[in-house]
């Protein structure tokens, strides 16, 4: 059969993760490798997989060592599936699992592949240090002595100073400010208040709390390393505790917290995507349906309230292309990066002033909040920078397969000033 003359639907076919772990807690002997294996080979096991050739497995990390340069090739290889399976590493910050979904459903689109696996890992315990740049070069022009006295002699050239560690610093270089310092200008700029900003990140906790409680995650979440649950969910929190929290990066007049933002996380994720023929084939049930996507960037420079608002223009884009509005879906997944980006997100959607300042074509309006993030999202769950795609997307497959019809919405921020959007159907 040939493919080349039409494009065909994707099929989300599983869904598989590790709980997410606070930085330097239950995952802090392992690293990105050891976490994307445990995924893989959970999704492997749930689905028949092992020995399977599939079409190409796509996925990355935001923060890796140098050995990682070949990061899911290597991962494939240590897992159950044919060793023949291709695998290639990308990195968009946070919208590297995403984008890496979009990648392998672009190629069972146009009939290249059949199937593939998209996913994401982030380990921010075993994080990557550098030395100084005079020690780098001290040690590089000694590698190029030829004698034992040369290369002391370069050792001479060395100050304590030298030995200091260069640790990744957790800020936008064009800027100088971390992502949240970024969220605390967008939240002052579009006047988002601490104490809404509380209300959705308790909502996170409670919605996530409820769906352990229902079961919802049993069959999403392979245990890992002792831990069976995402360990940054906090089932006691309540509207005074978070309250009562210090500001986290204005110190004199800031409103985000540790408590509405989210922290640094471990973890991995993964997604079974295919052709409706494969999955039919290999006598898998079809969850839902990747229909559209869009990708976009923001000028965060010059007007830095900007940083996490680029899916703004994704979602206009898209929605143009699906001839939808925003109230055509029945579930909404907006990444909690911070509470504040939502909630700017979605007071910049309900106004056509906000919107045509930031060079939006028109609003898109109010969505109903109680179909926002229904199963709690990255406040509670916190977010491994890869591997939150995976973890929204099978959430989102899942929601439609158990509705049995219907759409879903899907926004992911990241940094740069860049952001995805997602449609998913039934």
């Amino acid at each position: 059969m040939n493919n080349h003359d039409k494009i065909r639907k994707v099929a989300i076919i599983g869904y598989n993760r590790i709980p997410f772990a606070r930085a330097n807690t239950a995952y802090a002997k392992v690293g990105n490798q050891d976490m994307m294996i445990a995924a893989l080979n959970g999704l492997i096991d749930k689905y028949k997989l092992k020995g399977k050739l599939l079409g190409e497995v796509a996925g990355g990390a935001v923060i890796k060592h140098t050995y990682d340069s070949n990061l899911i090739r290597e991962c494939v290889m240590k897992t159950s599936l044919d060793p023949a399976t291709p695998a290639c590493d990308l990195q968009q910050a946070c919208d590297t699992g995403i984008e890496s979904a979009i990648y392998i459903a672009n190629k069972i689109a146009l009939g290249q592949i059949e199937s593939g696996i998209a996913g994401g890992v982030d380990s921010i315990s075993d994080i990557p240090m550098a030395v100084s740049e005079n020690l780098r070069k001290i040690l590089l022009d000694a590698r190029q002595e030829k004698s034992l006295g040369g290369k002391i002699k370069q050792f001479f050239k060395l100050r304590p100073k030298d030995f200091t560690p260069l640790v990744p610093r957790n800020e936008e270089s064009q800027t100088g400010l971390s992502m949240g310092g970024h969220t605390e200008i967008t939240a002052k700029y579009y006047k988002i208040s601490r104490e809404d900003q509380d209300n959705l990140a308790l909502k996170s906790h409670l919605n996530m709390s409820k769906a352990y409680d229902e079961g919802f995650f049993d069959d999403m979440i392979t245990p890992f390393q002792g831990l069976d649950k995402d360990n940054n969910l906090r089932r006691d929190s309540t509207i005074e505790k978070l309250a009562k929290l210090p500001p986290a990066f204005d110190k004199t007049n800031g409103t985000l917290t540790a408590g509405n933002s989210t922290p640094l996380t471990d973890g991995a994720s993964c997604i079974l995507l295919a052709s409706e023929e494969w999955a039919k084939e290999q006598g898998l049930p079809i969850l839902a349906y990747i229909t559209f996507a869009e990708v976009a960037a923001i000028e965060y420079v010059k007007n830095q309230q900007n940083l996490l608002l680029a899916p703004l223009f994704a979602a206009s884009r898209m929605l143009d292309k699906a001839g939808l509005t925003l109230q055509d879906f029945d579930y909404y997944e907006i990444h909690e990066a911070f509470a504040a980006q939502v909630l700017a997100t979605l007071k910049i959607w309900e106004s056509p002033e906000l919107s045509k300042e930031l060079g939006l074509k028109k609003s898109l309006g109010a969505i109903d909040r109680n179909k926002l993030n229904v199963k709690g999202s990255s406040l509670a769950a916190a977010h491994p920078f890869a591997a939150t795609g995976g973890r929204i997307i099978g959430v989102m497959a899942k929601l439609l397969n158990e509705k049995g019809s219907g759409r879903g919405f899907i926004s992911i921020c990241a940094a740069g000033g860049q952001g995805i959007t997602m449609i998913i159907e039934k």
